[in-house]
């Protein structure tokens, strides 16, 4: 245990998370994925193991860097996508990462946009 890489305590964070987070039909998993360039939202329903819909800075309606504001724009991009489909609630996975900077502000745009966390 004193060798455990950051990769590690990531994996293990976020296990920790799943076991507390679980999506339905009605209320998905909106997980959160932060890598350096680029971050992914997707919705997720852990009942029929199918991703409802999806969203990152890479979509054509975003097109820029994984900073802040692209976090805002693909927060209120995949709250949009989820009331076209339906989807009044969300159970949010901040995928092990704290939350803090473009994850909250993921967190926040989909607030903003009428979700409920």
């Amino acid at each position: 245990m004193a060798n455990m890489t950051r990769k590690d305590t990531r994996r293990r964070i976020r296990y920790r998370i799943r076991r507390k987070v679980h999506g339905t039909a009605e209320r998905p998993r909106l997980a959160v994925f932060r890598s350096i360039k680029h971050i992914y939202v997707q919705a997720i329903d852990d009942v029929a193991g199918r991703t409802l819909v999806h969203a990152s800075s890479r979509d054509s309606e975003i097109k820029g860097e994984g900073n802040i504001e692209a976090a805002k724009k693909v927060g209120a991009l995949v709250a949009q996508r989820l009331k076209d489909a339906g989807v009044e609630q969300v159970v949010f996975d901040r995928g092990g990462v704290l939350y803090h900077g473009r994850v909250r502000a993921i967190a926040d745009a989909v607030r903003q946009a009428g979700l409920k966390i």
